[in-house]
């Protein structure tokens, strides 16, 4: 795993947009590729390895939290718990999550957190760094299948009738990243054959005469991917009306136990010294240096958990957080963010890598 000087494209902006990525100087520079990292064949390998296994243990550990009601160190609202439950009991379906990693390429990659309910960074990872590879090094590889695992995730989620409603696209209208990995999202959908329509969230509407979630149209909407977290779907006033709306929602409810950091503590006491799990408590006791996490970035509570610190790698002036895909259950790729400190904020930069 190395940090090498790459010379960027003349046009590498022009590059970007074509691929429906405008944000790419938001900040200054958020796409960068003035370095990429190399790996070898072994060392995706392990991290996809690394990503499986983790996931595993992650669906395994949300069973075990519905069979036992485990839901108190979530601090949820009833309303959440009861369509948590629901939702997995239906095995509702699931499309995507990133876990993101502390990892130098020796040592045992070190689970960070798993961003399973909101993941963004997603058209950077796929087609972004996919059209710069073959700009760059079209002899070289990358650990990105992320375009060919989606599509054929929405081909297997869905089998639709003619005639049947669509499968709705919702963000935040106005907010650029979101906007653009949701209509990323709705695209693939497209080509899988599915019939999609983008809907701002603002304008999801309740129907009380037909106990159904519209749309601005007034058509029903049966399924929706939204990139809006949970946490803030209890607060809004249509959150008692989603279990009897039939309404399914990807990311499903479920996911919002793994998104928290809760899970944590949770992985760490279910599998104690795994290799690529850190300590992590609900309470300041573990041994040496710690970090103190809220339960969830949208969160309003204090509650939060303690995590073993373990520094991103510095590689020259930047420290880097490695983020593993998965797509229907499946490792599906690689994307790497980063900044001139330890934290990694939304403003960090987003690097390409490729396999040697």
């Amino acid at each position: 795993m190395l940090r090498k000087s790459i010379m960027p494209r003349p046009q590498w902006q022009r590059r970007c947009e074509e691929v429906g990525f405008q944000f790419h100087s938001a900040g200054g520079l958020y796409w960068d590729e003035s370095v990429a990292y190399r790996f070898t064949l072994a060392e995706v390998e392990q991290l996809e390895a690394v990503v499986a296994d983790l996931h595993q243990l992650c669906l395994e550990t949300v069973n075990w939290i519905v069979a036992n009601d485990y839901f108190a160190p979530f601090h949820l609202p009833a309303i959440a718990i009861d369509e948590i439950r629901a939702s997995w009991q239906r095995q509702d379906l699931s499309i995507h999550g990133r876990f993101d990693f502390s990892w130098t390429g020796f040592d045992a990659p070190k689970l960070l957190e798993y961003n399973a309910d909101t993941p963004t960074g997603l058209l950077e990872a796929s087609m972004l760094q996919g059209v710069w590879l073959q700009d760059v090094l079209p002899h070289a590889h990358q650990f990105n299948s992320l375009h060919e695992k989606l599509m054929d995730a929405w081909r297997a989620g869905f089998t639709w009738d003619q005639g049947s409603t669509c499968l709705h696209f919702c963000a935040i209208d106005g907010h650029e990243e979101d906007m653009a990995n949701a209509l990323y999202m709705m695209d693939i959908a497209q080509q899988a054959g599915l019939p999609v329509r983008f809907l701002p969230l603002e304008t999801i509407a309740y129907d009380s005469e037909k106990n159904r979630f519209v749309d601005n149209a007034s058509h029903e909407i049966t399924y929706c991917y939204k990139l809006y977290p949970w946490e803030w779907v209890w607060q809004s006033d249509l959150a008692h009306h989603i279990s009897d709306s039939k309404i399914r929602f990807i990311e499903p409810a479920w996911k919002q136990l793994l998104s928290s950091k809760a899970i944590l503590p949770i992985l760490w006491q279910r599998y104690p010294d795994h290799p690529n799990l850190l300590p992590a408590s609900f309470c300041p006791n573990l041994c040496g240096p710690c970090m103190r996490k809220p339960l969830s970035r949208y969160c309003s509570t204090d509650s939060c958990i303690y995590q073993a610190f373990a520094p991103l790698p510095r590689f020259d002036d930047s420290y880097a957080v490695l983020s593993g895909w998965v797509v229907n259950d499946k490792p599906a790729g690689l994307g790497i963010r980063e900044d001139a400190t330890l934290i990694t904020r939304s403003s960090s930069r987003f690097v390409p890598h490729y396999v040697d």
